[in-house]
């Protein structure tokens, strides 16, 4: 069984909100961006002028401008899910790292986030873009002779690949990291009971971030798979969940990759989810990728009760899918 001690998350300070957007005259406002994606605002670790008078049209200027490296917001978030777990870094034994835009191509994101903890111990990446969270905890879940406790850090500043030329893809990006203590040995208040993990490498050519360039996708055609992905994964998952809290008085939680408000909506319209019991960001965060479903999860670290059930369920390039059953121990 895999055991998760505590998440935790960090957004950069620095605002993109719509009317930012429109300001950039690239053919959007508040209203055209509500109705598509349902964003009002999201973070960035750009400065803003460094967007309004580039539009990020250098991928290398971007790397030098941005206020915080991956490895310094996976260090806060690393540090918030530490406390919350009432432990040090020296507890850490592993460290697992990924994502959709890691900042170099070798060392590991992990290990040069472990460095920045003073942790030593074995660091490597799980990168599968914004399905990564989901991935890797199907792994470790998979894994026998783990170390008591091991890290998982998403750090996601895609706005430094972004190209602010593009109003599609603008208008979704936002950056947030999350991490999470997990393991398999030390209980804990939440399991992780089930996982699933699939791919489609047909549709590997559908979302991209090329070596040397920006993020691409072709939008309506990744939309459709993603909701008919998610709705297939809740399918599977919520029957038991429904059925466990109806033994221990609970509540069903679900949560969603963060990428578009209006998918969500409909995802959980079609799938019975009452709007109390659907837990989101993307409103206010946008689509921070990987991190988006676990740092929703850890905002609301405190609203899960006894005997809750939660279903997460994340997309991504690859196109690759997955999806976490979490139980709440009941009173």
């Amino acid at each position: 069984m895999l055991y998760l001690h505590s998440l935790g998350h960090f957004h950069p300070e620095n605002v993109i909100d719509n009317q930012f957007l429109e300001s950039l005259d690239i053919g959007t406002d508040d209203e055209w961006i509500l109705e598509r994606v349902g964003i009002r605002q999201r973070r960035t670790v750009l400065p803003l002028d460094f967007i309004r008078s580039s539009r990020n049209a250098d991928l290398a200027a971007a790397q030098e401008a941005a206020l915080y490296s991956n490895v310094e917001t996976a260090r806060r978030a690393a540090l918030m899910a530490l406390e919350r777990a009432k432990l040090g870094p020296s507890d850490i034994g592993m460290v697992v790292a990924g994502g959709c835009a890691p900042e170099m191509q070798i060392p590991s994101e992990a290990a040069r986030v472990a460095n920045a903890l003073g942790i030593e111990a074995p660091a490597f990446d799980v990168n599968s873009a914004c399905s990564s969270f989901g991935a890797q905890l199907h792994l470790l879940a998979q894994m026998t002779a783990l170390p008591r406790f091991v890290l998982v850090v998403n750090p996601e500043n895609t706005t430094r690949v972004v190209d602010y030329r593009d109003r599609a893809n603008a208008v979704l990006w936002g950056d947030g990291t999350s991490a999470a203590i997990v393991s398999t040995q030390v209980r804990a208040r939440l399991a992780v009971t089930r996982t699933l993990l699939e791919s489609s490498p047909a549709g590997c050519a559908l979302v991209t971030v090329p070596r040397f360039g920006h993020f691409a996708q072709e939008g309506s055609q990744v939309q459709r798979f993603a909701i008919k992905t998610t709705l297939a994964c809740l399918e599977r998952l919520l029957p038991g969940a429904r059925a466990r809290v109806a033994r221990t008085g609970g509540r069903v939680r679900f949560v969603g990759h963060q990428a578009n408000g209006m998918m969500l909506d409909s995802v959980a319209k079609r799938a019975g989810v009452d709007a109390a019991d659907h837990f989101r960001n993307v409103e206010d965060f946008g689509n921070t990728g990987a991190a988006g479903a676990p740092s929703v999860l850890s905002q609301r670290w405190g609203e899960l009760g006894a005997g809750d059930s939660v279903v997460l369920v994340v997309v991504g390039s690859g196109l690759t899918w997955a999806a976490l059953e979490l139980e709440v121990a009941a009173s």
